[in-house]
Parts: C-alpha cells; structure tokens; sequence
C-alpha cells in the first residue's frame, strides 16, 4: 500500500476535536481552531479521498457563534474546490442520510463544489437534544458541509445500514453509530437488538469500517461497550470518545479485527492518558488490505504530568520538621521548573507549538503531611504556564470508608475544576437517597429527575425539567380520572402512595418524588419527551 492509485483509497481519520473548549480562557482559547486547521490542512495536502470523524467535534451541545463559524471557515478553506471526487457511493442515501433535508452525500449536491467529502458521527458532547432532534453536524449538513451519518431513532433496537463506497475495484462498506447512553446500547448489545446489514452481493469482497463513540474502557457493570460485542465481519473499528492517543491499530483476537483509538486532538483533562502525544491517522485501504500512517499534530498545547508521593523522600524532609512545609515547597518547585525545562527542550525547532505548556504536578501528601496555599504557589509560575490555576494537584491515600453519601458543604468548598468531574446525574441520585423523608420524591423517579436536570445543565435544554415534570402530571392526572377518586387532598395523597405501593403503570415502584399536588380537574399539557431517559415511567 506504499504506492496510491486508482484502487487505493486515501482518509483523513481524527476523533474528539472539541472545537469550542476553553474558548474564553485567554491563553487557551483558540486551542482547538487551530488545530482543527492543521487538521483540515492535511487532509489537503495529502490529497485525501475524504475526512472521517468520531464524534465530538464540538466541545458544547450548543456551540458558540465563535466556534461554528471557526468550523464553517476550515471546512470551506479546504474542503471546498474543484478536484474531482474519485469515489462513488453505491448505497441507498435515503438510508444512510435519511435524517437530512438532502439526504444524499454533498459531493453529489449540483450547487455545491466539494473537493473533500467530511462524513462524521456525532459524539456525547454534541449530540442531538430538545424536541427536534437537531445537533450541531445537522447544521453542517444542512449547509452542505459535512455528511452526518449513524442516526438513531428508535431506542429499543438499532439497525446499521453502511455507506457503500467504491474507488476503482475497491470497496468499503462505513458502519457508524453516534454516541448513544452506554448502559441503553450495552442493553441492546445484550438482548440482540443491534444489526449490522451487509451488502447482498459479494459480501467477502467488501472492506468492513466501523465508527464509534462510547467508553472502551469499564467504567461500571454496563457503563461501557466490550469489543466483543462487536460483529467478526468487522476489518477495521475506529474508536471514539476515548482521548488517550492509541491510534497504532491493535487486533481483537477474539473477534480478529483490529482497533485504532485516535484520541483527543486537544488536552480536556490534565490526566496521564492525555499527556500521550497527539496523532490523527492517514488510512490507505485497497482491496481488503490496510495501512494507517500516524500523522503528528504539531500545534497542540505540550502537556507533562508527574506524580511525587512525599513519604518516598524521607532524607530530604519528614513530617516532623520544623520548617517541613517550605521545603515541600521548594521542592515542587524544583520539579515544576524541571517539567518546564523539558518542555522547552522539546519545543524548540517547531513553531507551530504553543509557547506555553500545560503543567500537573500531583502531590500526594500523605503520612502526616501538610498541603500549602496552591494559588500563591502558582503565582510564581503564571507567566510560564497555561494552566496556573490547576498546576499543582494535592492528593491523600484514603482508607475505605463506610458509604456515606455525599457531603455538600463539603463540596462546593472545593476546587471548581474538581467539581466540574462529578456527574450531575450522581449528584441528584445522592441527594434524593440522603435527603429527609419529606424533601424525597414521590410522583418523579430519581433516574427521570437525574436525566433532566442532567439536560438542562450539560446541553442547556431549558424546558427539560418542566418537561419531564408536565408529562408526569399529566400521566398522574391521567390515572387519578381513570379511577374516579375523589378531588380532596387526603384521597389524592392515598390513592398516590397506593399507586406507588402497588407499582402501578403509572408509578415505577422503586420511584420517590416531587411533593406537586395534583389537580384531578385540569388537564396538564400533553407534552411527551420525545427521547427515552429524560424520564422514567413512560
């Protein structure tokens, strides 16, 4: 595959690009645009058949004008143009962009002028919300952009049917799923309810390329989706969602395909995995064979990490010293200083590389150890470091403890950053479980409530809760009728806790709620959700 031809097909691969993070951060902000370009760029000069991405190209569900219109600019810049288009799609685009308002591949639209066709599933950040249904690449669609690909409607079973895609005698059949709950598609895995179709004819002589965007790696019981619950036909999965680089392909031996992890194109999380060097990847397939090429990004922000546990320098300090604290603080210093040194080794001769890198040092400070003032401590390193708020990262080893819920005051003391990791749906679940008896629900179920809230805070859907909140009156208003009672408070409340004893259809039995008194009389707005998981008990 060393040599291109008429029968070799040539794609950009890139995941995560988070277009839009830290847009406003005044050394940061213009992170992801840039390398967004480097990326488009390559795909140019390379020449390209297309670009294919994993999801998540915007960071926010709700991308800011500054972010859209940085995409708009890329994609117009290099995918537009005159060369010629030098594959087919031999599939029906009914199908496959049945979502669209122009359900064909944008190459093929009479008033557009494509020379890169980009084709993309959506990710968890910018996924589709609200009422509609829409998501920021449906935008893109719409401007004849980018091909959005791998939607699903329905949330008890999914049907995958590929792009087919011929460049001379070969051919590619492109799978795709855009991020979906993992527990709800870990469900679907399980109970069979996830078909690949193939081409009927010659179904050998195709090469099987597969795209998603969930967790690889197990982050709970069905929190994730195992690789071999993917199909054996499958030649090549390119994965998604996860942002540690693995992009060199790595085979399954138990369903024998092999997996490219691309990762991140932009540091989200100061953790080790995202400290591994930045890469997209140039995939040569001909035939059913394959190459990928890594290809260096070289316009991401250096991030070094380091961990330093103090119990492990006993000839230096120990607990018990006088002045303990301020040689601990020196001697951070002195490891910072020295991450800083090795970042300016490796920056020098490429100046597309930010001057200033991203720096974590972690202290674990147990053993008697004290921390110190981190923001006077990174003071000293403010006009070195891109991330002097969060530089310094004090850690202790915790003995298990007894489950114990979660403490709010302590909470919202802490680091905002640290906050920021907490799931908003864990946040509620624990709320309602260690609240007082009259503060829980009793008509919403903690799961609805999660999932709603969980919407308005992440993608800004501001009718969620009043949402979810309206269909279940009206559900309960709904059965109170059914049942003639009688419109007095005492009997509401009685026949609701029967309901919620009995675990009628009304009620999930396990649900707690929302003290709403319920009008048998008015009728409640008959607005359902139209996506499952926004609340419980439809």
């Amino acid at each position: 595959l060393s040599t291109d031809d008429e029968d070799t097909f040539k794609i950009l691969i890139a995941t995560d690009i988070h277009l839009g993070y830290l847009e406003k951060d005044a050394v940061r902000g213009n992170d992801t645009f840039v390398t967004f370009d480097e990326i488009m760029k390559c795909a140019k000069q390379n020449e390209v058949d297309f670009v294919l991405l994993g999801g998540d190209l915007f960071h926010d569900n709700k991308p800011s004008r500054k972010a859209m219109h940085n995409c708009m600019e890329a994609l117009r810049k290099y995918c537009m143009g005159d060369k010629p288009i030098l594959f087919e799609v031999l599939s029906d685009q009914a199908v496959n962009f049945g979502n669209s308002k122009f359900p064909w591949v944008n190459y093929q639209d009479e008033n557009l002028n494509i020379s890169i066709p980009v084709f993309s599933v959506h990710g968890n950040h910018d996924d589709p919300t609200g009422a509609d249904g829409l998501c920021a690449l449906d935008l893109l669609s719409c401007a004849g952009m980018l091909n959005h690909f791998g939607r699903s409607l329905s949330v008890e079973k999914l049907e995958i049917s590929p792009v087919l895609l011929q460049k001379g005698s070969t051919q590619i059949a492109l799978y795709g799923i855009g991020s979906i709950p993992d527990e709800r598609l870990y469900r679907m895995f399980v109970n069979n309810q996830v078909t690949m179709l193939r081409p009927r004819e010659d179904e050998n002589s195709w090469f099987n390329l597969f795209v998603i965007h969930q967790n690889r790696s197990k982050h709970g019981a069905t929190n994730y989706i195992p690789e071999q619950f993917l199909d054996d036909f499958l030649d090549l999965v390119v994965w998604g969602h996860e942002h540690e680089c693995k992009i060199a392909p790595v085979r399954n031996e138990q369903q024998l395909f092999y997996i490219t992890q691309p990762g991140s194109s932009v540091v989200t999380s100061l953790s080790p995995g995202e400290a591994v060097k930045k890469h997209i990847g140039l995939l040569r397939v001909k035939g059913r064979k394959m190459n990928l090429q890594k290809i260096p990004l070289h316009t991401v922000r250096q991030f070094l990490i380091q961990d330093i546990t103090l119990m492990d320098y006993p000839d230096i300090f120990s607990p018990e010293q006088p002045n303990v604290t301020h040689k601990v603080q020196a001697f951070c210093q002195q490891k910072v200083e020295e991450m800083l040194e090795e970042a300016e080794k490796e920056r020098l001769g490429n100046p597309q590389t930010p001057e200033k890198p991203l720096i974590r040092l972690r202290v674990d400070y147990s053993g008697g150890f004290e921390s110190f003032n981190t923001m006077r401590f990174s003071q000293k390193f403010v006009d070195r470091v891109a991330n002097p708020k969060d530089l310094l990262h004090f850690t202790r080893q915790r003995e298990a403890k007894d489950d114990e819920g979660i403490d709010f005051e302590a909470l919202l003391s802490r680091p905002s950053s640290e906050v920021l990791q907490l799931r908003v749906e864990d946040l509620v679940k624990e709320y309602f479980q260690t609240a007082e008896k009259n503060m829980q629900l009793s008509l919403l179920t903690e799961q609805g409530m999660g999932k709603a809230v969980q919407e308005f805070v992440d993608k800004e859907e501001r009718d969620a809760i009043e949402e979810l909140i309206s269909y279940q009156l009206e559900k309960t208003q709904r059965y109170l009728r059914e049942r003639h009672v009688e419109a007095s408070e005492e009997k509401i409340d009685e026949e609701v806790s029967v309901g919620l004893r009995g675990g009628k259809k009304m009620l999930k039995p396990e649900g707690r709620t929302l003290g709403v008194r319920v009008g048998v009389g008015c009728k409640g707005p008959d607005r359902e959700r139209r996506r499952e998981g926004t609340f419980n008990g439809s």
